[in-house]
């Protein structure tokens, strides 16, 4: 199995609207085999494709606390969200940055599974936020896009100093 390279802020790609996925077919089946292998590696809990230079509408995530319950989901789309919740979030394209980010606590998200069939999933409060965070990946926007103007200035002055320290 191969581990794909995770695509960093500001990669231009990470600002571009996905396209989306017209079928399953063995290509697509070993890029969501190497994504979901990134992101448990990471380690993180959810990996859109255009955080592996892919621009495809395409997510992973496995919130389970052993990691053993991965969920794939080709062209969601979030068709009815309600109430509130506020959740400290990282990225695997941003590594040591985190901020409470408001988003809606309950959604039911259309898509397609790995084997190509349209399912609907309920989710909530962790799930929510991850598939939330995902999406908005393949939207071309980062989660620091939801932080006012001060603490996204704040958290991209953060996020340089420690990409520069690992540089150094």
């Amino acid at each position: 199995m191969e581990k794909l390279d995770i695509v960093l802020y500001p990669e231009a790609g990470l600002r571009e609207v996905c396209m989306p996925i017209p079928e399953m077919n063995d290509s697509l089946d070993q890029l969501i085999d190497e994504m979901l292998y990134t992101m448990y590696d990471a380690p993180g809990i959810g990996l859109a494709a255009p955080q592996v230079a892919v621009q495809q509408r395409l997510i992973v995530m496995d919130i389970s606390e052993k990691g053993d319950d991965p969920l794939v989901l080709m062209n969601p789309e979030i068709i009815q969200s309600a109430g509130s919740i506020t959740w400290e979030e990282g990225c695997l394209s941003m590594p040591g940055i985190y901020a409470n980010i408001k988003r809606p606590s309950d959604i039911l998200v259309r898509g397609m599974d790995r084997e190509g069939n349209n399912i609907e999933v309920e989710a909530s409060e962790l799930l929510a936020v991850c598939i939330q965070h995902e999406i908005d990946h393949l939207n071309g926007k980062m989660f620091i896009d939801h932080l006012s103007g001060i603490k996204r200035t704040r958290a991209l002055q953060q996020f340089r100093k420690l990409m520069d320290q690992k540089e150094s």
